[in-house]
């Protein structure tokens, strides 16, 4: 098949949806099926709006050639599925975070969860996110279908963009089989996350400075580094936290699983299902939750009686798997 992947971002871009598009593609393309990636994130500094329309002129003639389109970018969803009408195409979009509440978060610093957003701050959205919303919403409910990573997410979703009648599929993250990992020369917590708002990483500070964590001798590390390097800082680290405002299937958690590492994470996530019983879970805004927890991983008893949960973990899900998934999902349509 001729399989043309839309997407935000793409390595040497750090971020889930860019290691998503690489390994997705390189999968398909391994397998025989013709691969072409498009890169909304290319054009980001066209005014937004002109963007969108230079995006649409750029992916015509792949949207043409191509049996299988699949968006993972929501900026550009409407984009996407404009140009597969023109030629009579399906679209399959799978979600990722959600860039209107993290639009609207960094533009205003109001720390909202992601699960309230949508019922308490629609009607105080800017004109240009309204407009995001409106078109995000025509786009949805004009694909194929929609490929969720986590239940989680789709719940937050349905009501507010009218997605009752659409089809809708689960494709987990991926999960990987386990990583060599070391035992850490020093009590550090992995925090790095992009620098945005509702990553929440000023409230983790504040937790670990007036918390008693770094008393305890808990150290904080947000320095971000390429995945690679990430993994191996990662394979010798103490621990991971996240407490982001809403996560919907942190690729860093699953990489903390993979080597064997503890973790704790926002109570707002998609991925509590499936790793409900080996993690620490907090409430993103309560700095004392999350002090509390870091302090009692500082444990030695309590962190090996987490590790040992986490060595037990043996779930995996490839990204042949998902490849696979995904190609059943377009017989289905």
């Amino acid at each position: 098949m001729k399989i043309l992947i839309a997407t935000g971002i793409y390595p040497p871009e750090i971020g889930g949806p860019a290691e998503y598009a690489k390994n997705l593609g390189d999968t398909w393309a391994s397998q025989g099926h013709e691969v072409i990636v498009k890169i909304f994130g290319r054009f980001r500094k066209v005014p937004w709006g002109i963007r969108h329309i230079v995006f649409l002129l750029y992916i015509l003639p792949a949207v043409a050639k191509a049996d299988y389109i699949l968006g993972l970018d929501s900026f550009s969803a409407g984009v996407v599925v404009v140009a597969a009408k023109l030629f009579g195409k399906k679209v399959i979009f799978r979600t990722g975070g959600d860039a209107l509440w993290e639009s609207y978060v960094e533009r205003t610093g109001d720390l909202v969860l992601l699960k309230d957003f949508y019922q308490k701050r629609i009607g105080k959205l800017s004109p240009k996110e309204k407009i995001t919303f409106y078109l995000t919403r025509w786009a949805l409910r004009n694909l194929a279908a929609i490929v969720w990573s986590t239940e989680w997410q789709k719940n937050i979703f349905m009501k507010p963009y009218g997605l009752e009648k659409q089809r809708h599929f689960i494709v987990e993250n991926y999960y990987g089989s386990k990583l060599p990992s070391h035992r850490p020369s020093t009590t550090n917590f992995v925090a790095a996350t992009r620098k945005l708002k509702w990553k929440n990483a000023d409230l983790v500070e504040k937790a670990f400075r007036e918390g008693g964590v770094a008393e305890a001798g808990g150290l904080l590390d947000t320095a971000t580094v390429p995945h690679d390097a990430f993994l191996e800082k990662l394979a010798s680290s103490y621990a991971v936290i996240i407490a982001s405002l809403g996560d919907i299937s942190p690729n860093t958690i699953l990489d903390a699983i993979r080597l064997d590492k503890p973790f704790i994470l926002t109570r707002e996530n998609g991925l509590s299902p499936r790793i409900k019983d080996i993690g620490l879970f907090v409430d993103p805004q309560d700095p004392k939750d999350i002090a509390e927890k870091a302090r009692w991983l500082l444990d030695p008893a309590n962190y090996e009686a987490k590790r040992s949960q986490i060595v037990r973990f043996t779930f995996t899900h490839t990204w042949e798997d998902m490849a696979r998934e995904y190609l059943d999902i377009w017989q289905s349509l």
